[in-house]
């Protein structure tokens, strides 16, 4: 009886042993076992002899795009005319570009006392102009040509 009696015993520590390991351990996962000294990988040790190569900033380059037609609708040319024309007198211009005939002119906004600006949307073309005096008087000299997207001051005789 006292075999049996002991082996009982051995079978009640053996379920104690696996109950308290139960409590300890949650069910479904398994601990990793722990690596030794010799089993990690070793670090690689820094030579002296090495030279140290510090990576320079990375540089993004970005594609140029194609300009959308939209951004090119804001390119003008502004015409300023410098000359006082006396007051209760305006200037207009005629030609040939957007907005321009050579039957009719248009007019010049006065933006200071001898300057008068007109700004005209975008072309691809020159434009060919001449100033008038109140739309009847035509200015002396050749036709100005104006490159598209520029803006000049010019100072027509009269």
């Amino acid at each position: 009886m006292k075999k049996t009696a002991a082996k009982a015993s051995a079978a009640k520590s053996k379920s104690n042993t696996k109950e308290t390991s139960a409590v300890k351990k949650p069910a479904g996962k398994k601990a990793a076992p722990k690596k030794t000294l010799a089993e990690r990988p070793a670090k690689p040790a820094a030579s002296a002899k090495a030279p140290r190569v510090s990576a320079a900033p990375a540089v993004k380059i970005a594609k140029k795009s194609p300009k959308p037609q939209a951004a090119l609708s804001s390119v003008t040319t502004t015409i300023v005319a410098a000359i006082d024309v006396g007051f209760g007198n305006h200037l207009t211009l005629r030609g040939t570009g957007p907005g321009l005939s050579w039957e009719s002119g248009v007019p010049l906004e006065c933006v200071a006392d001898d300057r008068w600006a007109i700004t005209l949307p975008e072309t691809a073309q020159p434009i060919v102009c001449k100033f008038l005096l109140n739309d009847t008087t035509w200015c002396a000299g050749e036709d100005y040509t104006v490159l598209p997207g520029s803006s000049v001051v010019l100072s027509p005789v009269f």
